[in-house]
């Protein structure tokens, strides 16, 4: 029986995004159904009461796993699929890779895309009203400091957690393209981290991250643009 994998998600959530390129790189079949989170669909809580994306079902083997939250699926995925390593083999690389996944997690989601994303994309969704000026300000200067450390990591480094391509990049570039869609990133200012990202939109696991668009709401004109 042919594995069937389906994933729970929104385009433009960063954390649908990681595992969208991890299934990619990893060359994993997979499905994708599209949630509105802000509904509460009965359907997505059955799956997670957390009611949060993404949501991953591979059934395989005979047995069919849900496997809620971006990092645990990124963990499951290089547990359960090893033939295409994500994380660094150096016990030294893995556990900044790991570290560099938190900061996405949390820094980064709590100081730019609960601004930005929040302002641009959620409170439209929901009808909560025109973004916020002063908030939309916060979020474009926490993401220059994001840009700044990114930048300061990749003047010593091909990854960022260390010499190779890994999970830790496939984190920040999920979340910097949403923001990229936006046309909120000031590349520009910040070469290295220009050039790094520049790299990855090339990769083919990108391509379908360069091919999404929200009904109503088209991405700026370099977004697709490989070499911006």
């Amino acid at each position: 029986m042919a594995l069937m994998r389906i994933l729970h998600h929104w385009p433009l959530d960063p954390f649908s995004r990681e595992i969208r390129l991890a299934l990619a790189e990893k060359a994993l079949e997979f499905e994708t159904r599209i949630e509105k989170v802000w509904s509460r669909p009965e359907p997505l809580l059955a799956l997670n009461p957390a009611g949060t994306l993404p949501v991953l079902i591979d059934d395989g083997a005979g047995v069919r796993l849900t496997v809620c939250e971006a990092g645990p699926i990124a963990e499951y995925l290089e547990e359960a699929y090893p033939d295409t390593p994500l994380l660094p083999k150096n016990p030294a690389e893995r556990a900044e890779a790991r570290r560099l996944m938190s900061w996405f997690a949390r820094k980064y989601d709590g100081e730019v895309n609960a601004y930005l994303l929040h302002e641009k994309l959620e409170k439209g969704a929901q009808g909560l009203g025109a973004p916020d000026p002063k908030a939309l300000r916060a979020g474009r200067d926490h993401l220059k400091w994001h840009l700044e450390y990114l930048a300061g990591l990749l003047e010593n480094r091909d990854g960022l957690a260390g010499p190779r391509y890994c999970l830790a990049d496939i984190s920040a570039a999920a979340h910097l393209s949403c923001a990229d869609y936006l046309g909120d990133v000031p590349w520009d200012q910040f070469e290295p981290a220009r050039n790094w990202y520049a790299r990855i939109k090339c990769r083919p696991a990108f391509r379908a991250i360069l091919a999404d668009r929200l009904p109503g709401l088209d991405p700026a004109s370099h977004y697709a643009d490989l070499d911006f």
